[in-house]
């Protein structure tokens, strides 16, 4: 079984009590089910969020099923994960440099050691 793993930035709204409230939806066990349900059945084993002042970076491992335009339609026919994203825009922010509504930019590998 081959894993693959994708990078991914976003920011966080630069206010301690919004940081605070969106690291208490993600502390172990309190994100949604359906949530951790939708990532695990799109292919996603393992998916993690770290996070430096304001700036997240989310670091995903998928499987050979994982399909991001698939997870795309799967995430825009889930009323349960509508909402959750809809939520989570009250702490997240776009990127300067990302396009509008666009949340989570790739990010590009410039080195690997070897």
């Amino acid at each position: 079984m081959g894993i693959t793993r994708h990078c991914f930035s976003c920011d966080l709204k630069d206010d301690s009590k919004l940081i605070a409230e969106y690291k208490a939806y993600h502390a172990e066990g309190k994100a949604w089910p359906e949530i951790t349900k939708s990532i695990k059945e799109a292919g996603i084993v393992d998916m993690q969020i770290y996070l430096t002042g304001n700036r997240m970076f989310m670091i995903m491992e998928v499987d050979e099923t994982f399909n991001p335009a698939k997870k795309a339609e799967m995430d825009a026919t889930n009323p349960k994960v509508q909402e959750w994203e809809n939520l989570m825009w009250n702490y997240q922010q776009e990127l300067p440099w990302a396009k509008e509504g666009e949340k989570w930019i790739p990010l590009e590998k410039v080195f690997q050691l070897i």
